[in-house]
């Protein structure tokens, strides 16, 4: 924000002056962290599907795991007391991070988003009389929590998306959550949870969808609790260029990986969860490190009573203290910075495509959500190209053309189908038909469901990007596509979305 003069106003000449300091830092941070780039010519565009790792935090990660003696945490020898250490620091950086109260939340260390995710499914009281909601919008790790609703004999509803900025209906979405579920034997009051604080169902949603990058709201999550609901936030795709302050929104579960917001290390995520809620669920089996005793002639077992018995196995202890060391990167560099930077370089994209026209007129793209920064949304878009006949070019000669050209992005649905029937406007008709016939191939799937193309393209933007690769790209689109058919000899059968 520029300063203000004496009126109060702030000063167009400060503002712009901020600006070209941030574009320094930034193109600073690129040449020193992720100067592997630009030196083999390289354009990232998948920063949603993976964050980069800055040099710095591998090569103190190598010096750390080298210059130490670590060991298994699950005992009390020096190395075991040196890993342990570094554990119970690491949960403490994720907590900062957050602004999360540790009296309130535990931090549980997992492989990824999904396997915290994995987690909750598993060992969540969903029953007959209990409801699952989640709106269309969500990645396929969210998806099948419904799976085990269903086996319990849950309700599963989906909430729909509202066309054209495919965020969720909210009048749909305030409906579902008025209707109480109530487990059998339970007659709470109105607006209260149940007996004894036990929730009736789950929410469960993105709070930045990985496909438009649509931000849905998080004031759903005290919505929900006030209908007595526990809720699930998929933070996975929000986290790694916006601050989620846990002290103002109080999600029952949130869930992460690190590796999309500093690249380093990969099979580390996180399920923080509110206490209360992490004491409601139950655990259908047990593992090593889980349990304080076993006996396997009485078969008898007691659980840890902390993080502890969410925690299966060894967790990968060399791994994990890079959490801390990838959570100081990111303070110092500062997220808001990273924020403004990424919704700067997102307006660029977005204002870039809006301009990209074939000589007739008719446009190159098509973006699915919100094409405008003034709204909520991500450094994620979502878009097909279409070729001088209007239609949608094989998504599979983007990702042909685009790697020839050095550039990384994404093609598919992003294992994100919801968010991809809405955009692509299928009537739920159409796709209960396809499930009643024996396909022999995608492309049989895709035909009965009149799709031009398995998925969409996808670019998105990080702390490592820079405006050069914004018009890497726009150029790209403009001097392969525009006036053209592509050429789709040759393609490879797809193998799914």
């Amino acid at each position: 924000m520029g300063r203000a003069d004496t009126t109060g106003h702030v000063r167009d000449e400060d503002v712009r002056e901020e600006a070209a300091d941030a574009l320094d830092l930034f193109a600073e941070l690129r040449a020193r962290e992720f100067g592997y780039l630009d030196e083999g010519g390289h354009t990232y565009l998948d920063h949603t599907g993976a964050g980069l790792p800055p040099r710095s935090l591998v090569a103190a990660s190598a010096r750390r795991v080298t210059g130490g003696l670590f060991g298994n945490p699950h005992s009390d020898s020096p190395a075991s007391r040196a890993s342990g250490d570094l554990l119970d620091e690491a949960r403490g950086a994720v907590l900062r991070h957050f602004n999360a109260d540790p009296a309130e939340y535990a931090v549980i260390f997992t492989p990824n988003a999904t396997g915290a995710l994995r987690l909750v499914g598993e060992a969540y009281p969903l029953g007959r009389r209990s409801r699952l909601v989640m709106p269309l919008d969500n990645h396929n790790s969210v998806n099948g929590l419904r799976e085990y609703a269903r086996a319990r004999g849950a309700t599963v509803e989906y909430v729909p998306l509202r066309a054209p900025d495919l965020r969720i209906d909210e009048d749909r979405m305030r409906a579902a959550l008025a209707v109480r579920a109530r487990r059998p034997g339970l007659g709470p009051a109105p607006g209260r949870r149940g007996a004894a604080g036990r929730p009736r169902g789950l929410l469960a949603y993105p709070a930045q969808s990985n496909f438009t990058g649509v931000q849905h709201p998080l004031d759903w999550i005290a919505t929900a609790q006030a209908h007595g609901y526990d809720v699930v936030l998929d933070a996975a795709a929000y986290v790694p260029t916006n601050r989620l302050d846990l002290g103002r929104h109080h999600p029952d579960f949130t869930v992460v990986s690190w590796y999309k917001v500093f690249g380093h290390p990969t099979g580390v995520g996180a399920l923080i969860a509110r206490r209360p809620a992490l004491a409601r669920l139950r655990r259908p089996w047990f593992s090593g490190g889980t349990i304080y005793a076993v006996s396997a002639q009485a078969r008898w077992h007691v659980l840890a009573d902390d993080e502890a018995a969410f925690e299966d196995g060894t967790v990968n202890f060399l791994a994990i203290p890079d959490v801390t060391a990838g959570l100081a990167w990111i303070e110092r560099v500062g997220m808001d910075r990273v924020h403004d930077h990424v919704a700067a370089l997102t307006g660029r994209l977005l204002a870039g495509l809006r301009t990209l026209r074939h000589s007739d007129g008719s446009p190159l793209v098509r973006v699915y959500g919100p094409d405008r920064t003034g709204t909520p949304r991500g450094g994620t878009v979502a878009l097909n190209v279409l070729d001088a006949g209007g239609r949608v070019v094989d998504e599979r000669v983007i990702i042909r053309d685009s790697a020839a050209s050095g550039i990384s992005l994404r093609t598919g649905c992003f294992c994100n189908p919801g968010a991809g029937e809405a955009a692509f406007g299928l009537p739920p008709r159409r796709l209960r038909r396809a499930a009643r016939r024996r396909l022999g191939s995608l492309e049989e799937y895709l035909k009965l469901l009149h799709l031009p193309s398995a998925g969409a393209v996808r670019v998105s933007l990080g702390p490592a990007s820079q405006p050069g690769d914004v018009e890497t790209f726009l150029s790209f689109v403009r001097r392969t596509y525009r006036d053209r058919v592509p050429d789709v000899a040759g393609l490879a059968p797809r193998l799914g979305c």
